[in-house]
């Protein structure tokens, strides 16, 4: 069996991102604020038309930020658990599958096409949350590799319904290590 994975434990929960994406958002809109104390010398030759677009632009460049920590904490999960599961040898067979997985591939498992796979193979989880999973992991891609092209995800992906998404699959999935 490959080397075991040293867990750092700095991967977030939820909680501490909604309380980071609350806190950044409140601040964005206080500094667009006409009461901010830098608004008169930051926009000052704005229209307030052009100050509410722009913190429209900024708000919407947080949401995907925060879309991107939320759904690395998913990933995180996920992979903790498929760990946890080879290196514990438990006896059922979702663990089974990830301790055949892991012979072949260690660490190195592909989240999309192989353990949230065996998920799907191996529990009770409904296939219909993998694939939402899945969708939501391609969105996700799109954000991290520079978003040069046009994607297609077959729906539009905000900050609320991935929050709502991974809050539910964290919740469903009997997942070890977290």
């Amino acid at each position: 069996m490959a080397d075991r994975i040293l867990f750092s434990g700095q991967h977030l929960e939820l909680p501490d991102i909604v309380a980071q994406h609350t806190d950044i958002e409140l601040s964005l809109r206080s500094y667009f604020s006409p009461a901010s104390v830098s608004y008169t010398i930051r926009f000052a030759d704005y229209v307030e038309s052009e100050v509410k677009e722009e913190l429209e632009i900024r708000l919407a460049e947080h949401d995907r930020t925060s879309i991107f920590a939320v759904l690395s904490t998913v990933e995180a999960a996920f992979r903790i658990d498929y760990l946890q599961r080879s290196y514990k040898k438990k006896k059922d067979p979702l663990s089974r599958g990830f301790r055949d997985l892991h012979s072949r591939k260690g660490s190195r498992a592909s989240l999309e096409d192989e353990i949230l796979d065996k998920w799907k193979e191996h529990s009770t989880v409904p296939g219909k949350l993998i694939g939402e999973l899945k969708g939501a992991f391609k969105f996700r891609h799109w954000l991290a590799h520079g978003r040069y092209w046009e994607p297609k995800l077959g729906q539009k992906y905000d900050y609320d319904g991935i929050y709502l998404l991974a809050e539910t699959i964290l919740n469903s999935f009997p997942l070890e290590g977290m």
